[in-house]
């Protein structure tokens, strides 16, 4: 253990003899119930000094602070075992636990479970990334619907489908999901707001792994190496985690032979002893299929249609023919989609004009910044828009637009 962690434990002891202390019941001797209320004591002026209190007063409250003290260590060695793992043998040994059966009603075993996970929030409490699992769907929801604008699809699809895996007893396969569409549209947004949502400390949790093809393995002539690390690596996240979240940004730009590595770890399994790589997730990333997907959104467009009557059935279906058309490209090429081992083709829609100007809002509020309308319109006006026409479609979507509202600090 960390020389730092001392100090915690002596605050948290505190804390929990305060609670000892201050929960109802506390007032008399442990066992005993609170006196009738005509026999209290009057109001505060009316009550005799500590000094006064007479030898019975004393010995009551000496009796009361020696039963509180010895709960209290009862309590603590209980949670000492708990957070720390310490003590435990002698735990087992007597086959105790703190008996609910005192009058303080607040501190019993489901309470101690509350501070044990309270302690786990602020630091490490076991070897795995387990404890910091928090599967945050509620939160999940809010931030897909409030914070990514334009992607009526991404929402729904993203959110009902890590959902059902969560909530799934025993998942069949891992859940994989494909993220389609141009740069900046909201796929990397997206999959940080997984992260951030089902663990504790999102992309640095233990059991997040992030792959970046370009940055990661860039070199062919070292294939045999990455592949080996690869594995490894996620066979170790697997049994690390109960619950593990791998990312792959650029997906197009992986080779056949990574794709192949990874491939036994998404694959249906039929061995219910195999449920560690079940409780796993998936993120392919990549800008194979945004061209179709803005020509049917233009499509739309020019036809007077909402872009929210594009279906989900048209845009896979359309992004899924692109796909077999790539006969260059290992990813679209791959395992993942001749075995339909890829649950869910995501599409992300092209962003417009007013679509810039919420992420520009976005921006001005995450740096405490004051903005007007005329502002957010002069950022959007900043961007670049397609086709050249119709001007239709932010060519970066809102990939830079935190980066342009630096124009506009005093």
């Amino acid at each position: 253990m960390d020389r730092r962690e001392p100090p915690a434990r002596l605050r948290l002891g505190c804390c929990l003899l305060g609670l000892l202390l201050l929960v109802p019941g506390g007032s008399g001797s442990p066992g005993s119930p609170p006196p009738p209320r005509g026999q209290r004591q009057g109001p505060a002026g009316e009550r005799a000094p500590w000094g006064r209190a007479g030898h019975g007063g004393y010995e009551a409250l000496k009796k009361h602070l020696g039963a509180v003290g010895a709960l209290s260590r009862k309590y603590w060695h209980y949670l000492a075992c708990k957070v720390w793992q310490e003590g435990c043998e002698q735990e087992e040994q007597r086959g105790s636990s703190p008996s609910p059966g005192w009058s303080l009603p607040l501190v019993g075993q489901d309470y101690l479970e509350i501070l044990s996970a309270w302690y786990c929030s602020f630091g490490k409490c076991c070897e795995t990334g387990d404890c910091r699992i928090v599967n945050n769907i509620t939160g999940l929801e809010a931030d897909l619907s409030n914070q990514l604008h334009g992607q009526h699809l991404a929402k729904e699809v993203v959110f009902r489908a890590v959902q059902e895996f969560l909530q799934s007893p025993q998942p069949k396969k891992a859940l994989v999901l494909s993220f389609h569409g141009w740069s900046g549209t909201g796929k990397n947004f997206v999959a940080r707001m997984v992260a951030s949502h089902l663990y504790r400390d999102g992309l640095r949790s233990n059991c997040v792994r992030v792959f970046i093809s370009l940055l990661h393995f860039p070199h062919h002539k070292y294939l045999d190496s990455y592949k080996a690390q690869l594995q490894r690596q996620i066979s170790e996240t697997l049994q690390l985690c109960r619950q593990s979240l791998f990312i792959f940004d650029e997906a197009e730009k992986l080779h056949s032979s990574l794709l192949d590595a990874i491939r036994p770890f998404m694959a249906h399994h039929g061995n219910k002893d195999q449920g560690d790589h079940q409780r796993s997730i998936f993120l392919f990333l990549s800008n194979l299929g945004g061209n179709t997907i803005n020509e049917v959104a233009l499509d739309f467009w020019r036809a007077g249609r909402a872009r929210e009557e594009i279906s989900m059935e048209l845009l896979e279906q359309r992004v899924r023919l692109e796909l077999q058309e790539h006969a260059d490209n290992s990813y679209a090429q791959s395992h993942l989609f001749r075995e339909n081992l890829i649950d869910f083709l995501v599409p992300f829609l092209p962003l417009e004009f007013h679509h810039v100007k919420l992420c520009a809002r976005d921006a001005f509020l995450a740096r405490g910044l004051p903005y007007t309308e005329a502002t957010l319109d002069e950022v959007a006006r900043m961007m670049v828009f397609v086709p050249k026409e119709e001007k239709l479609f932010s060519a970066q979507g809102c990939k830079s637009v935190p980066q342009r509202i630096n124009y506009f600090l005093p």
